[in-house]
């Protein structure tokens, strides 16, 4: 059951739904696992992390929640198909979709390759086009429904070295912004969620490797800029809002959660 922190108030913001949650193995997908499940939803994980995602998957079913794991690689078509066949299948038609799976490529621009291009693009941008091309037709069969993307601060706010980042959270925003558009007036809302520097082995990856080509990441600068280092519950808790009903008309927007980073 879902519980306000500051009040203790059970909430069950996600009650009698159907939530796919992409990347949701670890991290802030995994964090999103969790809150989404407590808060009434039944959540399918779909990752290629196939150990961690079943683990999740049995530590949330022996605490009385209804999840469960399909691994794919989602920037593969077919992989995707199944994967959301077997939650379909399993838990009923979707009408929330968390698509939270990416990574990210951390070099001097001139010495990225082409493969690293297409390999980011891939995972960042194509697993969204096929994640929700194959969810939106539940939806639309529903006549409602939410989706929630993944961009981050990268898609306003450039980074050295992470050019090839900055350029697929970028196209992440758009992404959301133009299903909201198309979709809005058949019942479906897409907004993005977009994380600072959080906590998670991606984002002490990100301190760490930008650190080593000389980008100040310290835990000063940090500190200055978001005054601490985001958890990967505070990017559930916005997914969650844009995901229940309390942001029935929130469409099309970017969500920044960074504590006023990007603000600056």
């Amino acid at each position: 059951m879902g519980r306000d922190a500051a009040e203790g108030v059970l909430m069950d913001r996600l009650r009698g739904k159907v939530a796919i949650i992409s990347g949701g193995a670890t991290g802030c997908g995994a964090a999103a696992v969790r809150l989404f499940a407590a808060e009434g939803a039944a959540v399918g994980i779909i990752d290629r992390n196939v150990a961690d995602g079943q683990a999740l998957a049995a530590e949330m079913v022996a605490a009385g929640h209804i999840v469960m794991f399909a691994a794919a690689d989602v920037s593969k078509g077919p992989e995707v198909s199944r994967a959301v066949d077997a939650v379909r299948s399993a838990l009923g038609p979707v009408n929330v979709l968390f698509n939270h799976a990416g990574t990210i490529v951390i070099k001097p621009f001139l010495q990225t390759e082409e493969a690293e291009w297409d390999f980011l693009f891939d995972v960042n941008v194509k697993s969204m086009y096929l994640m929700t091309r194959a969810v939106l037709p539940m939806m639309l069969e529903q006549g409602r429904g939410a989706i929630v993307c993944t961009s981050s601060i990268s898609a306003v706010y450039g980074t050295p070295n992470e050019v090839l980042y900055d350029a697929t959270k970028g196209a992440c925003h758009m992404f959301a912004r133009a299903i909201a558009v198309e979709f809005r007036d058949r019942g479906i809302r897409c907004n993005a969620v977009c994380p600072g520097f959080i906590e998670t082995p991606h984002g002490n990856r990100e301190i760490r490797d930008l650190a080593a080509l000389g980008v100040d990441v310290s835990e000063a600068a940090i500190r200055a800029a978001q005054s601490r280092m985001g958890q990967p519950e505070d990017v559930a808790r916005a997914a969650l809002y844009l995901a229940s009903d309390d942001a029935d008309f929130v469409n099309g927007t970017q969500l920044f959660v960074d504590n006023g980073f990007s603000a600056a």
